[in-house]
Parts: C-alpha cells; structure tokens; sequence
C-alpha cells in the first residue's frame, strides 16, 4: 500500500509527483520548442522597447485567475494548476469590493468565504483524479510482465494521487456543510452561481467524489494483484 504521502499544506506530494514528472517526461516536438525560444526571444524585445507594470499576487481570488484548463493537458500543466489552487487555499481573502460574487453585507460575504474554499477544493479534487488517470492502469495485460515493476510503481502513484483527493474531499465537505447553514438557506450569490450548485449536488448526493474515488481505489487494487501475482511464466 502507498504510505500517507501528505502533511498539512501537502508539500510532500506535490514533491513526491513532481519528481515522477521530471523522471518521466517526454520530450516535446522540437517544433513547439523553438517556438517558444521564438516567443520568449519577442517578449524581451518588447519588454526593452516599453516598460511593463507589475503586480504582486497575494490574495485568493488572485492565484484562483491562474488556474486554467488547457485543450491537451499534461501532467506538467496539471501540476501548475495544482500549485496555484493550493496556492489559493492558504493565502488571504481579498477586500470584498474585488471578490469574484456581489457582496453588500457581513453575511454574503461570510457565505461568499465559505463557498470558495469548498469550490477550490472540488478544483483540486478535479486536478489529482486526472493526475492519477495519467499513471492509473486499467488492465494488467500480461505482455506488461516484463515491466511489472514499472506497472506497480505507476499504480502507487496513482493511488497517491487519488488518496490526495480523498483528503481534499473532506475539506470540500467541510466547507460545503458551512456554506448550507439555515442561516444562508434563502440567500443566493448570482455571480458564483455554479459553486451554489456544487453545494447543492453534494448535499443530495448528486455530487459524491467519495463514491468514486473509492472505485477507483477498488479497481487499482485488482490490478495490482494481478501484476504481483505475475511471475516468469506469465510471458
């Protein structure tokens, strides 16, 4: 079994998966890469030709614009997405007149609050059940035989990955239960409609990353157990 591989701010991780990237990566069409010199090569060129303004990225609602989905994502743009939603988690709040909801009294705004932190823990739920998919094995074919290491080391990662889920999962609950307090029941954020829908579908049970991260686990375990009971003649 993976060894509980987070700590408070899950640094260890995001460590443990970022080192796994670096070992794994796969080099990019030489065509994308020179492109990017391209690219990088204009931006100096503009940046000496006018002066560019800069500003500091401090608040939750700064680091939560950050976060972007990408057409072809790989596991490097996930890991960025994933250090600007953890990033998000721990920094401070904005005033209120730049939140991402209208806000005109105390209690918007405390709802607000609670609303966030659990949307932003459903974004890093998102972001580690694909991180896993990426070293997740459905099936273990037993031409893999030669590589059954490899297989078992790809399915702790995505155990990992999931089980990190998991823990998000519990935040997300967490937040979810405080934002659905009677006192919010007939108070409604326009703006940030979608995140009233996410705590909504989890309260009926419409939205349940628990159920699905215990299948998965379920079936990672099955797929284990055949790569370990594979020996030198199973190829």
């Amino acid at each position: 079994m993976a060894k509980r591989l987070y700590d408070a701010d899950n640094k260890k991780v995001y460590v443990l998966i970022k080192a796994k990237l670096v070992k794994q990566k796969n080099s990019r069409h030489s065509f994308f890469q020179k492109a990017a010199v391209s690219c990088c090569a204009l931006i100096m060129l503009l940046a000496n030709a006018a002066p560019l303004d800069a500003y500091i990225v401090r608040y939750k609602e700064q680091f939560y614009r950050l976060y972007h989905l990408h057409h072809i994502q790989y596991p490097d743009d996930t890991m960025e997405n994933i250090y600007w939603l953890e990033k998000a988690l721990s920094a401070d709040f904005c005033n209120p007149l730049y939140a991402e909801a209208l806000i005109e009294n105390k209690d918007q705004w405390e709802k607000y609050r609670y609303l966030f932190m659990m949307h932003i823990n459903l974004k890093l739920i998102e972001q580690y059940i694909l991180l896993g998919n990426k070293w997740n094995k459905r099936n273990a074919y037993f031409y893999n035989a030669p590589w059954k290491e490899q297989n078992l080391d790809s399915l702790n990662t995505a155990e990992t990955c999931y089980r990190t889920a998991l823990y998000y999962w519990n935040g997300a609950k967490e937040w979810a239960e405080k934002a659905l307090d009677r006192r919010f029941r007939f108070m409604n954020l326009q703006r940030v409609q979608y995140w009233e829908d996410e705590a909504f579908r989890m309260e009926n049970g419409a939205l349940d990353y628990e159920k699905t991260l215990t299948r998965e686990l379920g079936l990672l375990q099955q797929v284990r157990e055949q790569f370990q009971a594979m020996d030198e003649t199973s190829y």
